[in-house]
């Protein structure tokens, strides 16, 4: 299928990409997931061929490469399997925070590392009792001298075992009205005391990527981790979830289209009452219903990056992607493991596997809930 942002020198990217993938990653991941880890040695190989963070400057380890390079490596991705979000997270969701609000002297500590897979990041903002709402949540980074007193507990957090560089979210005024102008952000780096993880959560799906626990007790960190200024945390972190909520929808779109596929090749060889299951007319139908969703989402989706692209303020439209999109794939996922029977249910088929980790995507990144208030909202309802 051809992208409009895309040339071809990104298809050349691409196919050097996927020939690293199907020799580093496919072989091993269903180990990977059966460890429940992606090895730290398969993050230093992708730093060595330039597949982290492509887009950070050259002078920091990176080739300042557009927004399509991050699109071609998360389809890529998302086709080997979900679990390997925590790349996506830490490309194009964590290290653009670096970029965008980091002074230069943050920039030369961290980026470097994060381009050669030295440097794993994480980013920390849901907590027990604040998911969606970020503005209540409790962790507090109190000024003491030229450091930060951190308290606190987060969880559900990607690459939360591996991190080595995690961005927290903290209240830097407790007392702040609105609540959302106490919000900062600050940096807390591996080892620093402290700070310690909790369980490696054991999920339903997404086996292979590390979720944790992690707890501040009075955590010092040096107040020039601090990410901008106090109280800009939230405006941040609302400037970059336009970008995450679209890298979600992106891996839904690549997840539907590469379920579809798998499922139309085997509904072609799997034979029932003396011919294929593919020419009845139910398979046909289904089939055809999920082609046609997937088709559409597929076209407002590469619109949507295009705006993106363009430096377009997209909220609501990125909002709608994010959850019909993530929606799309729940279905497709269910109906394609329907049309496998028996075998569908089976680990060692792929859809098994789809079918357990898709879900998820309705609920990270900001419910599809909330996704539809913020549409409500932008619509002045």
């Amino acid at each position: 299928m051809s992208h409009p942002y895309l040339t071809d020198e990104h298809e050349i990217f691409r196919t050097s990409f996927r020939k690293f993938l199907q020799k580093e990653a496919e072989p091993n991941f269903e180990q990977w997931e059966e460890n429940r880890l992606i090895p730290r040695e398969f993050w230093k190989k992708l730093g060595e061929q330039g597949f982290l963070c492509p887009q950070v400057e050259e002078k920091y380890g990176g080739m300042e490469t557009d927004f399509g390079y991050a699109v071609v490596i998360n389809e890529e991705l998302e086709r080997i399997g979900s679990g390997l979000v925590g790349v996506g997270l830490h490309n194009d969701i964590v290290v653009p925070y670096i970029e965008a609000y980091g002074t230069a002297d943050q920039k030369q500590r961290w980026l470097p590392g994060c381009t050669t897979g030295d440097t794993i990041t994480a980013i920390a903002m849901t907590e027990p009792g604040a998911g969606s709402d970020l503005a209540g949540i409790k962790t507090t980074a109190i000024k003491d001298g030229n450091e930060y007193i951190l308290n606190g507990q987060k969880t559900f957090i990607t690459n939360g075992i591996q991190s080595d560089l995690i961005l927290v979210a903290v209240k830097t005024d407790p007392n702040a009205q609105p609540k959302y102008k106490g919000v900062s952000l600050i940096m807390v780096e591996r080892d620093t005391p402290g700070f310690t993880r909790g369980r490696k959560l054991n999920k339903v799906g997404l086996h292979s990527q590390d979720t944790a626990e992690l707890y501040f007790e009075d955590c010092r960190v040096p107040a020039e981790n601090l990410i901008g200024g106090e109280g800009q945390g939230f405006r941040f972190l609302m400037e970059k979830l336009q970008q995450e909520r679209l890298m979600v929808a992106i891996a839904a779109q690549t997840a539907a289209e590469d379920m579809l596929d798998m499922t139309i090749n085997y509904v072609k060889e799997r034979k029932a009452f003396g011919q294929p299951i593919s020419k009845f007319q139910n398979t046909q139908f289904k089939l055809a219903e999920m082609a046609t969703e997937i088709e559409m989402g597929r076209a407002f989706l590469d619109s949507l990056i295009v705006d993106h692209m363009a430096g377009k303020d997209v909220v609501t439209k990125v909002s709608m992607a994010k959850w019909k999109l993530t929606d799309i794939a729940k279905n497709v996922a269910a109906e394609c493991l329907q049309l496998y029977g028996g075998y569908g249910y089976m680990e060692e088929y792929k859809i098994a596997r789809r079918y357990r980790d898709i879900p998820v995507a309705a609920i990270y990144a900001g419910t599809n809930e909330i996704m539809k208030t913020i549409i409500a909202k932008n619509m002045g309802l």
